[in-house]
């Protein structure tokens, strides 16, 4: 499926099927694949046949959602999103006819272009916060793949402060995948200091010619170009629509995040729903082809796609391979897992809303109705008879701040800068293809 959601052809999906299957003994030909593709309910733009009509109603939902979204971004949401195979000339004909204004927008970014280079996929894993809904007590972070373009992750919580919270999210997709870039990289701050020692133990746990060394990078005088790109790219074409949603409830009198029972309840609505539709964003990202730019050195395609198969875009693949024994261990030295950063909400309170929220049927939450349903949890929790002790108990609960002290004895890796390009990955011990070339002629000579 994942090439399905890379939109590739049925001859390109047919190709990299037949690499994976005997052919002197399995035969299929490109006639019985699309046979089979169309059982599975996979189907084509043309087979779908949609126009500006059928396609109205879903429209007036995402436009909702994502009122910045142009043609492009659209396609994308309605093939992702909604199973909808739409052409270019429908959907521009569809904002043509229904959203003039939104074509006549002039749209201007002046960003400035800064470079840098990545020698391959997992050379680096970049990292980074994103506070601007703080407003809200929300904090986002994400992780990710330069070379790609892959988002690694993307999580909403109630902090984005805490080493061991951070270091999770780096941990949990380390277990899923089995490997771990070169280095890793994040702006200076204690809440990577979790993620720099796991990177740097897991370094040298399979290769001690490393001891001594931090395989983390911190951007002090250098900005972390990538996570800042893909923070640029969500305030442009998510933000918006769910930003409006939040703040009217702000405006509206029903949401005062310093109000502990209302904040909390928001958390226990809001986080979740809100998890699933960046889920649903990074899907939408890593499987779709950014446009072309000539600034930019190949490979250009499919995020996702880059990633897993490198060596099809002529690109080299840096992962190193770790053991499920070193995950564990690093895990038990810097995790506690019972600590209560790791709980939206109290676990007593948790059951208590849970419970209101099954009086109330247990309604979906989604961009229509969030306000609604959080409005109708505060009004039944008033009227529950356990109400007043469990507040009382949450108002007077302090979230405890623990430091987690960076290794010592360090040395950071080398600065690698030409003309104005500079390389922050890990190849060569942070040298570069280049100088770990001619560092080895040097050497052999």
């Amino acid at each position: 499926m994942r090439l399905w959601k890379a939109r590739r052809t049925d001859k390109e999906m047919l190709e990299e099927v037949l690499k994976h299957i005997n052919t002197e003994e399995y035969g299929i030909g490109l006639t019985k694949f699309k046979a089979i593709c169309k059982s599975l309910g996979l189907h084509r733009t043309r087979q779908q046949g949609h126009t500006t009509e059928s396609i109205r109603s879903v429209m007036v939902h995402l436009c909702e959602m994502y009122p910045n979204a142009g043609v492009r971004e659209t396609i994308s949401l309605l093939f992702h999103e909604m199973d909808m195979s739409v052409s270019r000339s429908i959907v521009h004909e569809y904002f043509t006819t229904y959203e003039p204004d939104l074509v006549r927008q002039q749209k201007a970014q002046h960003l400035q272009q800064r470079r840098f280079w990545a020698a391959g996929v997992n050379d680096i894993w970049a990292i980074d916060q994103h506070d601007k809904w703080l407003r809200f007590g929300l904090a986002l972070h994400t992780g990710i793949e330069p070379f790609s373009g892959r988002i690694m992750w993307m999580h909403i919580w109630h902090s984005n402060r805490n080493p061991q919270l951070i270091l999770s999210y780096y941990l949990d997709v380390v277990d899923e995948l089995g490997y771990i870039p070169l280095v890793t990289q994040s702006d200076p701050g204690t809440e990577n200091f979790g993620i720099a020692n796991a990177q740097t133990m897991l370094r040298q746990w399979h290769d001690h010619s490393l001891l001594g060394t931090l395989q983390h990078r911190w951007m002090r005088t250098k900005k972390n170009v990538m996570p800042e790109i893909t923070w640029s790219q969500l305030q442009r074409r998510f933000t918006p629509g769910f930003e409006s949603l939040l703040d009217r409830g702000v405006q509206q009198g029903w949401y005062d995040c310093d109000n502990t029972l209302q904040r909390l309840v928001f958390y226990w609505v809001f986080i979740p729903w809100l998890q699933c539709e960046l889920d649903a964003y990074r899907n939408r990202v890593n499987y779709t082809a950014k446009r072309r730019d000539r600034n930019k050195v190949l490979p250009h395609g499919v995020p996702e796609l880059i990633h897993s198969a490198a060596e099809d875009y002529g690109a080299l693949d840096f992962k190193v391979i770790v053991d499920c024994a070193a995950i564990e261990h690093v895990r038990k030295v810097y995790i506690n897992s019972t600590h209560p950063m790791f709980d939206l909400v109290s676990p007593a309170f948790g059951a208590f809303l849970k419970k209101c929220y099954t009086m109330l049927q247990r309604p979906p939450v989604g961009h229509g109705n969030a306000w609604t349903v959080y409005r109708e949890m505060l009004a039944l929790i008033q009227q529950q008879e356990e109400a007043q002790t469990l507040c009382e108990s949450i108002m007077d609960v302090d979230m405890p701040t623990e430091c987690l002290p960076l290794i010592e004895g360090l040395e950071d890796l080398p600065f690698n800068e030409t003309d104005g390009n500079y390389y922050m990955g890990g190849i060569g011990g942070g040298l570069g293809l280049r100088k770990l070339s001619m560092k080895f002629l040097l050497t052999s000579g």
